[in-house]
């Protein structure tokens, strides 16, 4: 029998905190079971899966950062919404790692199918470059720019790639500005 007080929800957010700390892939349904003082086969009335748990992860993660970023962009177009969409993002990823990690697992559509935050958070990156004059398929070109670079660059420096002297939050910025420039002069399709 379960102990009293494990639910879903308290397994997501412990396993999360856990992510953060000692990183995504340490979090185990044994390590879970050891923090709750129950056996593993406990939390398996609650998640099918170590990948479930996971997923639960990713999709809390999701909706943290999007809510963040969401806030950041609210009223702000052009420049000041992609330096607040960007700075929420990398704000969020330094914050909570474990949950970031998460946030870039390949997932099944029928395991995102429900989230709010996976969806909203497309739609503010597409409204965001909506300002840039943008439709498809430069939308998701430009996206997937955007994305690729964020996640480069807060990878490298989680994992202590940037070892020149230069500040990186300086780095950062200009950046920003470079990618700013992009998407003003992004290349007509053919």
């Amino acid at each position: 029998m379960v102990r009293a007080g494990v639910t879903v929800a308290r397994l997501t957010e412990a396993a999360a905190v856990m992510a953060d700390e000692a990183g995504l892939e340490k979090v185990t349904v044994s390590a879970l079971a050891r923090h709750f003082g129950v056996k593993d086969a406990s939390l398996y009335s609650h998640v099918k899966n170590l990948r479930e748990l996971r997923v639960r992860i990713a999709l809390l993660g999701s909706a943290e950062m999007t809510e963040r970023i969401a806030e950041a962009v609210a009223g702000r177009a052009g420049k000041d919404a992609l330096v607040a969409f960007a700075g929420a993002y990398r704000s969020y990823a330094l914050a909570y790692p474990g949950r970031y990690a998460a946030t870039q697992m390949q997932l099944a559509p029928e395991e995102v199918a429900d989230s709010i935050g996976f969806r909203r958070s497309v739609e503010l990156t597409y409204g965001m470059l909506r300002g840039y004059g943008l439709t498809e398929p430069d939308l998701t070109d430009a996206g997937r720019l955007l994305r690729s670079t964020f996640h480069g660059y807060i990878h490298l420096e989680l994992s202590g790639g940037f070892g020149h002297s230069r500040p990186v939050q300086e780095s950062w910025e200009r950046g920003l500005e470079a990618l700013h420039v992009v998407l003003e002069q992004w290349p007509s399709g053919t």
